[in-house]
């Protein structure tokens, strides 16, 4: 058919309808692309405010003129809004560390210029600490999910407009055992997953008042439900793993030529295929599926990790951009990280990440959970040592060194430093004491 095209390496057409084994097929061949871990890539969530006073909200007008003119300045890394106005940097994938610092850096000193010429600048917090949720993109794709989303609860808007995160991008890994094999790297990403949202928390605050948790961007994700924001049980062959939890996903919507999409209610892609209720599903139809499934470790061919919060200051991305690097990359950091992850397994209770106690211990207290700091401290440890052996710069080592000093070595994390600045986001209220439904940390737990 001339409106048809194949992705990749198989020559499924996007518009011809596709059977359960079809699928089951596609998914276990495009999840997990394993060779030799070479390439590495971050994406970076930013919420953008205003220089002066970020707590005045950025008018939709200001976001349009201010993106159509960084529309055209020539970048390398992609650059996308988010639905509440969020702007994205997804670097391309970079044959080491050090390119993918420097290639990101240039093309966010550009953007920084751009956006301070109409006195904005990008924040990096993990939740909007000043801000309700509002959309600013108005598209059949995003009606259909804020529809979607809105059946669990109000976390969904939280996540698609207040929300920002820092993205790595790891190989998949070699297809045989070992330090470096897809399945250890897998593993490790769940495990240390827990470890990173501890670490780089950065998000304790919603509506000014403490929520609890030190990562309340974790705890959207987790409000959002197993079946959208959730990843698949750790036991079994990855590809196996995956290619189940994709099919027996619900079915976010059904994208159509005109008028809004459909949003069917607790149809699985599985039983799409079976029933061919909405017209039968196609290739193009699973593609798209599979972009609306956001479990914290996501397989892309790469591995995509998703947990960490957006970080404070300009570089402070390179922190967990450098360590996930150097335990993922390096083998003898790899098997550090694994021995030192291995205990936290237990607390899983061979639950799927999020859902499970070891992540919501994570987001809720951060590195004030002595096993998570005592895990983080050997990772950084194990990092800081391989670094050097990844061509790391003084730039990198020097942050990563900062970072361990500061934060992870006295057992805080980037919200600490939020909750203590309090009065100064807000001057017109104080910390709030121990009163009114408080945490073990003496801070209110604020749900949505």
């Amino acid at each position: 058919m001339s409106d048809s095209h194949s992705d990749g390496g198989d020559c499924t057409p996007h518009r011809t309808a596709v059977t359960e084994a079809e699928v089951e097929a596609l998914v276990r061949g495009i999840c997990f692309k394993t060779g030799p871990p070479r390439t590495l890539g971050v994406e970076l969530e930013w919420l953008v405010h205003s220089l002066e006073l970020p707590q005045l909200p950025v008018t939709p007008e200001q976001l349009e003129a201010v993106y159509a003119t960084l529309r055209a300045v020539p970048l390398v890394s992609a650059l996308t809004v988010e639905p509440g106005g969020q702007l994205e940097l997804s670097s391309q994938p970079a044959s080491s560390l050090t390119e993918c610092v420097e290639t990101v850096s240039a093309d966010l000193d550009t953007v920084r210029a751009v956006l301070a010429e109409d006195g904005l600048g990008l924040t990096g917090i993990g939740h909007d600490p000043w801000h309700t949720p509002r959309r600013f993109l108005r598209e059949p794709r995003y009606d259909a999910m804020e529809a979607c989303l809105d059946r669990t609860g109000p976390a969904g808007r939280h996540m698609m407009c207040t929300s920002a995160s820092v993205q790595v991008c790891v190989d998949a890994g070699h297809e045989e055992p070992g330090p470096l094999g897809h399945a250890r790297r897998w593993w490790l990403a769940h495990q240390l997953g827990a470890v990173l949202v501890a670490a780089f928390a950065n998000s304790p605050l919603l509506g000014l008042r403490p929520t609890g948790w030190q990562s309340t961007r974790q705890l959207m994700w987790m409000e959002i439900g197993a079946g959208r924001a959730g990843g698949p049980p750790l036991t079994g062959e990855p590809r196996d793993a995956w290619t189940r939890h994709a099919l027996d996903s619900p079915v976010m919507c059904v994208r159509r030529d005109s008028g809004p999409w459909e949003v069917p209610e607790g149809l699985t892609f599985r039983e799409w295929t079976r029933t061919r209720s909405l017209g039968p599903p196609t290739r193009a139809d699973l593609d798209y599926h599979l972009t609306t499934l956001f479990p914290p470790v996501r397989p892309r061919g790469h591995l995509e990790l998703r947990m960490i919060d957006a970080q404070p200051g300009e570089d402070g991305w390179l922190v967990p951009l450098a360590v996930t690097a150097a335990l993922f990359d390096d083998p003898e950091a790899a098997e550090t990280a694994y021995r030192t992850v291995k205990p936290l397994a237990e607390r899983a209770r061979n639950q799927p990440a999020p859902h499970n106690p070891l992540w919501t211990a994570a987001a809720r207290h951060g590195l004030a959970d002595p096993e998570l700091r005592e895990a983080a401290d050997g990772c950084f440890a194990a990092a800081q040592e391989a670094l050097p052996r990844l061509g790391a710069t003084t730039r990198v080592t020097d942050a990563v060194a900062a970072f361990r000093d500061r934060y992870v070595a006295r057992g805080r994390c980037p919200a600490d430093d939020l909750l203590d600045r309090l009065p100064a986001l807000d001057p017109h209220r104080t910390r709030p004491g121990a009163s009114g439904g408080t945490t073990a940390h003496g801070r209110k737990d604020i749900r949505t």
